[in-house]
């Protein structure tokens, strides 16, 4: 069984392919371009094809350079979100790659850059060589130009260098290559899974290099060092009647001296756009930044969780939306993001913080909730607020089936959910797409359970008495006990309330058969568009995938699962 989940991951392909082609075209259509534009017939006998492959990575560096700053550029995503007119269906869902897309243009950056850096290695290691003795011939007529008045060079260096590396580092092209090449490896090597885990801050700060990166790349091509035959030297001067004749260049009136001039520097026309748009982004956080939030309320879970109660003028949200956090007081530099725990219709936000590294930590210590007396409310560190910003799980309510799945504190976005959820239940005029929702949450830590458990409490309670028991189906599974808490389960067993949870649906020990519970939806829904949501880590996530492909229908008109997951 395949179905329409082949649209969606088909789209993903598209737009993969779209991108790679648009490289390669760019690639080959500008290497054949210097590899037969005839003003750079001379450039080409001092440096062979190594010109080539140095212009035609640069164009392809600058292309995916324009497009990194695109895809973490949230208000214009969120906005894009929004128009439903202008983004639906597949489309709607390609918003929620925007990472992943953001690391593929990163690579693509990572492979022209190196092919750019090698290419003009081979280029300065042949410009030096044709100013040596051993040169001969066209070759060292050419690199000899500019030596008397009226000429103008070709070759930027002009006398045989002691060291390559220190001549490199004369010119401007070669410094900022340098610092370019410096900050593309400290992005790189600090972007990885590893590092962000063991420390975000340092991912968080080493990322933000990319304002030296850009700006060296604004300014790499003005010292032209790569330079070509002007076109009025073209019009006088017959290459292929001239190239033979260097010796007579001074004295041959059909062939006089060839003047050289260097190619305008085009990388800022390229990053230009993107920069001015993630400035304005920059513009928008420091405006949200100035706005006062009023921290209403502290609570101190167990587990090492903080919920935060706030107030802002004029925020709205969506369920399932995320808001960026920043704490002076820890650092006044790094933005976190947090998922929205609570609903549209309450009138304050919350988010739930648990302690997953050095920030997260330090705020729980700022707030008293690492076993310490919570804070005076006027003792409280001040917070700012960037957001919210639109994510997966606000596509819940467009399915007529949802499946909301949450491992560990990955429960959090649907927090915000299920309390829409009651809200609307609760309001007999609103009228609702989505008609059944499946929550499943997997957790290895019984006391996590404490927090979400009354709010579970209070929607099974409302929904019973609204009859409407049948809207909401969710397992809730525990992967964590020891000896003490087996023989207290065993004992209150029989009893009509869960005796963890409080709740009359049993909790599940151990992990779910997926295959199972893919099987039994896709049987009680033969003919439904099923959206799958899904919060938690990478294998579960890529086990889930797999489920949604597997049970989707090949015929259009039956059982799809969309597959969605939560990314900031």
């Amino acid at each position: 069984m395949m179905g329409c989940w082949v649209l969606n991951e088909g789209l993903s392909i598209i737009l993969v392919l779209s991108w790679l082609g648009v490289n390669l075209y760019l690639f080959i259509d500008t290497f054949y371009w210097y590899e037969e534009e005839e003003s750079f017939h001379y450039t080409r006998v001092i440096l062979g094809s190594t010109l080539a492959w140095a212009r035609a990575s640069a164009l392809c560096l600058n292309f995916n350079c324009m497009l990194i700053l695109i895809p973490i550029s949230r208000n214009l995503i969120s906005f894009i979100r929004g128009t439903s007119i202008c983004c639906r269906g597949p489309w709607r869902r390609q918003l929620d790659k925007n990472l992943k897309f953001h690391k593929l243009v990163a690579y693509g950056i990572a492979v022209n850059a190196t092919i750019h850096v090698v290419a003009h290695f081979f280029n300065l290691e042949r410009y030096c060589w044709s100013q040596s003795k051993e040169a001969q011939g066209l070759l060292a007529a050419l690199s000899k130009l500019g030596s008397t008045p009226n000429e103008s060079y070709l070759n930027p260096i002009r006398t045989l260098p002691m060291n390559t590396t220190t001549e490199l580092l004369r010119t401007i092209a070669g410094v900022t290559g340098l610092v370019i090449s410096l900050a593309l490896v400290l992005i790189m090597t600090s972007s990885t899974e590893f590092v962000r885990q063991a420390s975000y801050e340092l991912f968080w700060c080493t990322h933000h290099v990319f304002i030296v990166f850009f700006l060296s790349l604004a300014i790499h091509g003005m010292g032209r060092i790569v330079r070509g035959q002007t076109q009025d030297s073209l019009s006088l001067h017959n290459i292929t009647f001239c190239r033979d004749r260097y010796a007579e260049w001074q004295t041959e009136a059909q062939c006089p001296v060839p003047q050289f001039s260097g190619k305008e520097p085009s990388a800022w026309k390229w990053i230009l756009g993107p920069v001015v748009l993630y400035a304005c982004e920059r513009i928008i956080r420091f405006w949200r930044f100035q706005q006062e939030v009023v921290i209403t309320k502290v609570v101190s879970h167990p587990s090492g969780v903080l919920e935060l109660h706030m107030k802002k003028r004029g925020f709205k949200m969506a369920p399932g939306q995320y808001i960026l956090v920043q704490c002076s007081a820890i650092s006044s530099l790094e933005w976190h993001p947090f998922t929205l725990t609570s609903a549209p219709q309450e009138d304050f936000f919350s988010v739930h913080i648990r302690a997953a590294g050095d920030w997260t930590a330090a705020l729980l210590e700022a707030f008293g909730a690492e076993g310490q007396a919570l804070q005076e409310p006027w003792r409280l560190p001040r917070l700012a607020v960037d957001g919210p910003f639109g994510a997966a799980l606000t596509d819940v309510f467009h399915y007529p089936v949802s499946v909301c799945i949450a491992a560990g504190i990955g429960v959090t976005p649907f927090a915000a959910l299920l309390k829409s959820i009651w809200y609307k239940c609760s309001e007999a005029q609103t009228p609702l797409k989505l008609s059944k929702v499946y929550f499943y949450w997997i957790c290895r830590d019984a006391r996590a359970f404490e927090w979400f458990a009354d709010l579970l409490l209070s929607l099974e309670t409302r929904m019973s008495e609204q009859g409407k028991t049948h809207f909401l189906s969710y397992h809730i599974f525990l992967t964590g006990w020891d000896e003490n808490q087996a023989v207290h389960i065993a004992l209150h067993w029989d009893e009509n309330t869960d005796v963890i949870t409080g709740l009359k649906q049993k909790t599940f020990y151990g992990r779910p058969n997926w295959n199972n519970e893919f099987k039994q939806i896709a049987y009680s829904h033969p003919s439904s568009s099923i959206g799958v949501f899904f919060c938690g880590p990478k294998a579960l996530s890529k086990t889930l995938q797999k489920m949604c492909r597997l049970y989707s229908s090949a015929d259009p008109r039956g059982v799809h699962f969309y597959y969605n997951k939560e990314s900031f």
